[in-house]
């Protein structure tokens, strides 16, 4: 199994552009598969937040693209309602022309309120916003795929679209969970799911099974759907005594006692972890691929997120996976 390992942003956390291009830089320097960001407006409604930077998600890709000549580039994810998605398909198709066929397209349902609103969008029910995704996959893999195609959806549709450049067969990946809705859709448009690392291993079968009906459902070999995770709070160390402060740390920080985040942080029936060891983050690697999971997306924390992207290349990725 070929393995893929990507640095993630979020934008929201105040990252200049001298920040961001040195760690798009540095992720290809390293030998990354990609560099994704995700799309938000602002962090919160917090006074600091006024003068808190935060950059387009789908222009720090354009600009990203001409900066780099080999990783991919994408969103973890895009919000589907932030734009119309004959629009959305418009502009990441862009993306991939000027990236000579680079661009990968993550995209979610949406869900920050506070954002939808102070920008002037309306917030959908979940079912609403879940509909409305589905109208943009029908809408973006038509484009991506027919000269000028049409659709009538619930709540959006094209009519005898032109549409070119069109991306030579992108890569697409749907974040989220949820079994009803999400992981069908998963099986019936995208290439990736996308799970978070704060699933628990009763959790991550359970949305696995649910993956797996959705694909024997409509005929769909469920080995051929590729399986993603986005990994935060990732923290790799050769000194096992920096791993117990982090999770002293954390405990302080979230309220909990230690015993209580040690147990989130390596549970039992997992090996591993996402903080740790050298050997620790390969063990939790190396389990997670016994589940067909092929693709690992860390976020960069943004104080230190160009001796994160060097600390796993050194440890664990150049050591292990090379």
């Amino acid at each position: 199994m070929t393995i893929k390992f990507a640095t993630q942003i979020e934008n929201q956390f105040g990252y200049t552009w001298p920040q961001i291009s040195s760690i798009i830089r540095r992720t290809e320097e390293r030998g990354y598969h990609s560099f994704y960001t995700c799309d938000h407006f602002f962090l919160d409604k917090s006074d600091a937040s006024v003068d808190r930077h935060t950059i387009e998600a789908w222009t720090i890709l354009a600009a990203a693209a001409v900066i780099t000549d080999k990783i991919k580039l994408g969103t973890l994810v895009t919000g589907n309602n932030y734009r119309n998605p004959a629009l959305l398909a418009k502009i990441a198709a862009s993306v991939d022309a000027i990236s000579s066929g680079r661009m990968e397209f993550g995209i979610g349902a949406g869900w920050k309120q506070e954002e939808y609103e102070a920008y002037g969008y309306e917030f959908p029910s979940v079912k609403d916003r879940m509909d409305q995704l589905e109208d943009a996959m029908e809408i973006v893999t038509k484009l991506f795929n027919e000269k000028r195609p049409s659709y009538s959806g619930k709540h959006h549709s094209i009519d005898d679209a032109i549409f070119s450049p069109r991306p030579d067969n992108p890569l697409i990946m749907i974040g989220g969970g949820g079994e009803k809705r999400t992981l069908k859709m998963v099986a019936k448009y995208a290439d990736y799911c996308n799970l978070f690392n704060n699933l628990d291993l009763e959790g991550l079968e359970r949305k696995l099974d649910a993956l797996k009906g959705h694909c024997q459902a409509i005929g769909r070999d469920y080995e051929e759907v590729g399986k993603s995770m986005f990994i935060f709070g990732l923290h790799v160390t050769e000194d096992p005594a920096e791993v117990d402060q982090i999770v002293q740390a954390r405990a302080q920080r979230f309220n909990r006692s230690v015993e209580e985040v040690r147990a989130l942080m390596f549970p039992a029936n997992m090996p591993g972890g996402w903080v740790g060891t050298p050997e620790q983050v390969r063990d939790r690697i190396e389990f997670l691929q016994g589940y067909g999971f092929d693709y690992f997306l860390f976020q960069q924390p943004l104080d230190t997120s160009r001796t994160t992207i060097d600390s796993f290349a050194d440890l664990v990725m150049d050591k292990y996976f090379r």
